[in-house]
């Protein structure tokens, strides 16, 4: 079905400006023949890339890395938001041993890492993040974007109230995002063209805006263009390096240039498929969806679901979004070939979870489902992989930490905690092997608590209250990546053997 929003409606509802829209080298050497590490982070991307199968995403430039790279096809993230699932990441531990379920563990909560471990006034306590490890280690430490939880890694409220410290102590030489006109605190992450944000004060809420004309009018374009400046700076500087690049979209809001919009248009898109008579555990009422003012609803007392043409909009819009921040990686991608740092960079590109479209009756993420843990997970390991491959090897997010310490040379780095996650080296060298039999998720709190085991075939969700799980429910992700009343199964055995696996 074609696309029932006309540039002109689209003007209308003020998602796009009235005017046009614009449209193999020699390894450098660094300190110790190390490799590099160009750690790309992107916000909410499920993997529904070119290179992932997908005939309606427009992301060349991920589908060009992808043939120099391993692509995972089974990765699964920690817990089904920003905040943890990055603290899983940066910390190489699980949920349940950390007990950073929510969004403020790097900065509130019981677990955060705290400035006291100053490695130069305490080195035996070792490093407590993974940036700060590559630190330690030699490297020069950048971070651009979001990688911890706040957009720039510095620690702000929504509102802009704050101290500003840094999110991850003692881990980054420099915190090097380009803020625009939007300033500090949470305004370059939730922003619309023009120094506009949804936390400005000014009733900004529209769920997806397309008026910019360039890409450095938004957020993600600046965060290319710095990105793509620093790389030549750390050339010129010799010495090996850890750049944390953090793009921002397609989180809510949904907003890209207008070209983007106007290439989506062209693209025949489908409804979601989802049963109303089924609700799967976990299932949410997509408050954060629809905080935002849309063209379809008018704020959180609306109810889903939408009808099949306004899904088929929504989805676009999404889309619109990972072909803007496709462009941003290609560019960055394109300075680390022309500074001749490819052959000595290791390059990951991470979605920190996925994100429901319309499937299961959800839109958004915060569940145990396939849609929300499975995210995209990408790595070129110069001398390593091998260009064009991929697997399906169950891995986990937390298992980057030690594979990285360990293709650097700094698997000896003293952490803080012990890692959770297992080195995928075996799996780099040879796709068709597995380090992990399952993963797993969390989310919630300690009162009430979500819970989830996925092996290659069986996801097994239940729910702890009062610290008992209960309700355990288990899929057959075989016969479908949904759940649904066709692929429940009611096999007592697998049930209770992954049930054992949840933490008492």
């Amino acid at each position: 079905m074609g696309s029932r929003w006309t540039v002109a409606a689209l003007a209308a509802l003020g998602w796009i400006a009235a005017a046009g829209a614009q449209e193999e080298s020699e390894a450098a050497p660094t300190e110790g023949g190390r490799k590099n590490v160009l750690f790309i982070a992107v916000d909410d991307l499920r993997p529904e890339l070119g290179c992932y199968g997908s005939t309606v995403a427009r992301t060349p430039h991920m589908d060009a890395f992808a043939r120099t790279a391993l692509r995972f096809d089974q990765h699964y993230v920690q817990a089904p938001s920003c905040g943890p699932s990055r603290y899983a990441l940066l910390t190489g531990r699980s949920p349940d041993s950390s007990g950073a379920f929510a969004n403020d563990a790097l900065f509130r909560g019981p677990t955060r890492l705290r400035a006291s471990a100053d490695p130069a006034k305490d080195p035996a306590k070792g490093a407590q993040s993974l940036p700060e490890a590559f630190r330690r280690g030699g490297y020069r430490t950048v971070c651009i974007g979001k990688i911890s939880h706040t957009p720039d890694g510095r620690v702000f409220a929504y509102d802009g109230q704050g101290d500003g410290r840094h999110e991850l102590p003692n881990a980054w030489d420099e915190l090097a995002t380009p803020l625009g006109p939007w300033g500090r605190g949470w305004g370059s992450f939730f922003a619309y063209a023009g120094g506009a944000h949804r936390e400005d004060g000014e009733g900004h809420q529209a769920l997806a805006e397309f008026a910019a004309l360039a890409d450095t009018d938004l957020p993600d374009g600046l965060m290319a263009k710095a990105a793509s400046e620093k790389l030549v700076e750390l050339k010129e500087r010799g010495e090996p390096f850890f750049l944390g690049l953090g793009f921002f979209k397609p989180h809510l809001p949904f907003v890209a240039p207008r070209a983007d919009l106007e290439a989506m248009a062209k693209v025949e898109i489908k409804a979601p498929i989802a049963n109303a008579e089924f609700r799967p555990p976990s299932y949410h009422r997509s408050g954060e969806f629809r905080r935002y003012d849309s063209p379809w609803f008018e704020g959180p007392d609306e109810k889903l679901p939408l009808t099949d043409e306004e899904a088929i909009e929504a989805r676009r819009a999404y889309l619109a979004c990972v072909r803007y921040v496709d462009r941003q990686i290609g560019i960055v991608l394109q300075a680390l070939e022309s500074e001749g740092l490819s052959d000595s960079t290791i390059v990951v590109i991470w979605g920190d979870h996925g994100w429901h479209l319309g499937e299961s009756g959800v839109w958004g993420k915060h569940t145990m489902l396939d849609r929300s843990l499975r995210s995209v997970l990408m790595m070129r390991a110069p001398g390593v992989t091998a260009p064009g491959t991929e697997t399906a090897s169950l891995v986990s997010s937390i298992d980057l930490a030690p594979t990285l310490l360990q293709l650097c040379g700094l698997k000896g780095a003293p952490m803080a905690a012990p890692l959770d996650g297992l080195d995928l080296s075996a799996v780099l060298t040879d796709p068709a092997k597995a380090v992990r039999s399952e993963t797993e998720a969390y989310f919630g709190s300690a009162k009430a608590m979500w819970g989830t085991i996925r092996t290659e075939r069986y996801r097994l969700i239940a729910r702890r209250k009062e610290g008992v799980w209960k309700n355990a429910r288990v899929f057959d992700c075989a016969a479908s990546a949904d759940p649904g009343p066709d692929n429940e199964v009611t096999l007592e055995e697998v049930a209770a053997e992954l049930m054992a696996k949840l933490p008492k």
